[in-house]
């Protein structure tokens, strides 16, 4: 067995939605670019499952990002969106358009940012993105 086939798909998901939305960000695409998203997940092999999920999560995160980011700045309170790490901020907008879609528990998705925070970040992105998260969740 795998390590990937051990982890949930919509974890996977989430990782790739990150990934993507960063290489987005760098190349300055700020519209659901569909070719680019065919081509990262042949690319990297995706199964549907994982590729379908992830293409939601991307294109609500990019479709809403003034509501998003109007959320997360309001929640964050020494910091605008552009002093944020890249990586922080990706995972703050994705995981804050889970939590204005409320399809996933609150916790879990606040368990899941702090995860590929921790992953894809620095030694302090967890606890920065649970504090902002966590205010959001609040409302």
């Amino acid at each position: 067995m795998s390590k990937s086939s051990k982890i949930h798909p919509r974890h996977l998901a989430r990782e790739n939605a990150v990934q993507f939305l960063y290489q987005c960000e760098s190349e300055k695409i700020f519209h659901f670019p569909e070719a680019q998203f065919r081509e990262f997940c042949d690319h990297h092999n995706l199964e549907a499952e994982i590729s379908q999920v992830m293409k939601t999560l991307a294109k609500g995160t990019m479709e809403n990002l003034t509501e998003i980011d109007g959320k997360i700045s309001a929640a964050s309170k020494n910091w605008s969106i552009d002093r944020m790490a890249a990586t922080d901020r990706i995972v703050l907008r994705l995981a804050t358009y889970e939590l204005l879609e409320a399809v996933v528990p609150n916790d879990v998705v606040l368990n899941e940012a702090i995860d590929i925070a921790k992953k894809f970040g620095s030694n302090n992105s967890g606890r920065f993105v649970n504090g902002i998260l966590d205010t959001i969740a609040k409302g």
